[in-house]
Parts: structure tokens; C-alpha cells; sequence
């Protein structure tokens, strides 16, 4: 099947809908919306990313995609057909609908384990470091990330979706995450039961204790709903965006690799191969002392104070 991957659009949508949504910042009594540093560190990462991305998805998503796919559904009788004894998916209308609730399922637990695996919050803190909410965060990616968001995706292709139509979705989540990162957008009714919004992403955004780790999906909220990650946008809440241990920094380099540094700074003070191995590959901050906390621990110890006494303002312990 010839196709066209739709993210070759999307690069000057996202170029044109930043510039509008500046320029209505500016226009509109907003001015702090954009600070001129954070969004010229963000493009250069953006840009990195548009540089990259086409390289690795050639050398390393496409090809472990096809051999995936060919391994798993090889042709008998010039039929594609599945190991499992079924014919491979064709292109109905439905076999993309599904293939793309495949890929909401998928991005979901590997939004979420970039969040909950140290290593690779790692790679995916860059796109939360910015304390700023706009769709020039929107573009603040981590480039490590695409060395191992294939391996999360091969599942799919192994069942028997086509190739071509995986990476269609895989550019179809992202058009719809570029423009989550918009506060103009308010709760819109009926769609918030269904979809992943813009205030659910302000949420997922926030460094507030009680929104840490919330609204991982991607297009849709069901698996949030289903998996106990869900959270709605309090109005009365002021959101404070970004990271508890930000770079501060507007070097993208700096951006890029702060949280590697601080592993290697830990697994070098950690006595125990055991611990060791947890600063890697435990949760972010977790510690075998209990200097610093895990995001469900500061919960934990947020819900208790609330019920203690709900007027104290809550201290973060890390």
C-alpha cells in the first residue's frame, strides 16, 4: 500500500499554530504564556527531533517493524497469514480503527512507563522541564526516546497490522498530542468522557503532588479510567506546570542529559548492587533510605495530611 506519513504535514501546522497561539498570547493580555528562551530551547530540541526521527524510524522502526512483521506473518499460498493460523489484517475501514485503539493501548503503558521507570523518565523529563503550557512545549521531545519506542510497539505488526498502518497511527497519536498543549481550550462537555483533552493535559503537565503520574492516553482516557491514572482538572487548584527537579537550564544539552548525570551521581553512592539497580530502573524518586520519595509515597503522605489537618499547606519532601 502506498501512503504518505501524515507527520510530513504536521511539522508546518505545528510551526503556523505556535506563531498563532504567541501571537493571540501577546494580543490578549498574556504575555507570560511564551518566555523567548524556554521556546527557542524547545525548537532546538524540536528541531533535533525533526533530524533524527526520519533517520532512526529508517534505520530502526521501520526495519524492526517489517521483520516483525514478515517473521510473524509470513506468506502461504501468497497469502499473508499469521503464525497464530488467521490471515493477516487487510485495510477495512474497522482493521484502522482498531489498529488505532492499538496504538491509544500502546502509548498508554509506554507514556506511563516513562514515568514510572527511572531510565527512561530520564529521556521523557525533557518534555515535562519546561514550567511553561503551550504548544511550543509541545515540541520539547527527548531524542533518546526514539531509540526504544519501537520495542513497545512491535506487538502490533507481530499480530498481523501492516506495517504502513502502525506508523500511520503512531503519527496520528502525535498530531492529536502536539495540540493538547493549548490552556485556551476549556473543558468541552461530552468529550471529556471519551477523550483525552486539553485540560486533562494541563493536568498530566502539573508538578502538583496530587496530579503527579495522571492522564497518561493519548487520544482516549478510557485506559486512564481502567487503570487508575485519571484525573480531572480542578478549577479551584492553581496548576503549577513543570518538574519537581528541573534543569534550570535553557541548554539543550543540558535539558537533554540532567537526569542521566543525577542516576550516575546515585548508582555511585549506592553501597548495594540492589539499590543500585533500583536508581536505575526503580521508580523516580525512590531511595533506600527514604530521603526521597516516590510520587505514590508523596501521595500517600499528601492524602493523610489533607485528612489530618486540610488547611496546612502541604510540604514536599523531596
Amino acid at each position: 500500500m502506498d501512503f504518505t506519513n501524515p507527520l510530513i504535514y504536521g511539522v508546518p501546522c505545528f510551526i503556523a499554530f505556535i506563531l498563532l497561539e504567541l501571537t493571540y498570547s501577546h494580543t490578549h493580555g498574556d504575555e507570560d504564556l511564551y518566555d523567548w528562551r524556554d521556546l527557542l530551547a524547545s525548537g532546538a530540541m524540536g528541531v533535533g527531533s525533526a533530524i533524527l526521527g526520519p533517520l532512526i524510524k529508517v534505520t530502526l522502526l521501520i526495519v524492526i517493524f517489517t521483520l516483525t512483521y514478515e517473521f510473524f506473518n509470513p506468506e502461504v499460498d501468497g497469502v499473508r497469514t499469521n503464525i497464530m493460523g488467521y490471515e493477516s489484517f487487510g485495510y477495512a475501514w474497522y482493521v484502522w480503527l482498531l489498529c488505532q485503539l492499538a496504538d491509544d493501548f500502546t502509548y498508554y503503558w509506554f507514556h506511563r512507563a516513562n514515568h514510572e521507570i527511572r531510565i527512561l523518565w530520564a529521556a521523557h523529563i525533557v518534555h515535562h522541564s519546561s514550567d511553561n503550557f503551550n504548544l511550543g512545549t509541545a515540541v520539547r521531545n527527548g531524542w533518546f526516546t526514539l531509540l526504544y519506542k519501537p520495542f513497545f510497539y512491535m506487538w502490533m505488526p507481530a499480530i498481523g497490522f501492516p506495517v504502513e498502518m502502525v506508523v500511520v497511527a503512531l503519527a496520528i497519536e502525535s498530531l492529536w498530542q502536539f495540540q493538547l498543549h493549548s490552556k485556551y481550550v476549556p473543558k468541552m462537555g461530552w468529550v471529556e468522557k471519551i477523550f483525552n483533552t486539553h485540560t486533562m493535559h494541563q493536568v498530566h503537565h502539573s508538578q502538583n503532588v496530587e496530579y503527579l503520574d495522571k492522564n497518561h492516553g493519548g487520544f482516549l482516557n478510557i485506559f486512564d479510567k481502567i487503570f487508575g491514572t485519571w484525573k480531572e482538572l480542578d478549577d479551584d487548584v492553581e496548576v503549577k506546570f513543570g518538574v519537581i527537579h528541573a534543569p534550570h537550564s535553557y541548554n539543550p544539552i543540558v535539558i537533554l542529559t540532567h537526569e542521566f548525570k543525577d542516576i550516575w551521581a546515585d548508582v555511585k553512592k549506592a553501597n548495594k548492587f540492589s539499590d543500585k539497580l533500583m536508581y536505575i530502573f526503580g521508580p523516580p524518586g525512590w531511595s533506600p533510605d527514604g530521603s526521597t520519595l516516590t510520587v505514590k509515597q508523596q501521595q500517600r503522605l499528601f492524602r493523610e495530611q489533607k485528612a489530618k489537618n486540610p488547611e496546612m499547606v502541604y510540604s514536599r519532601p523531596n
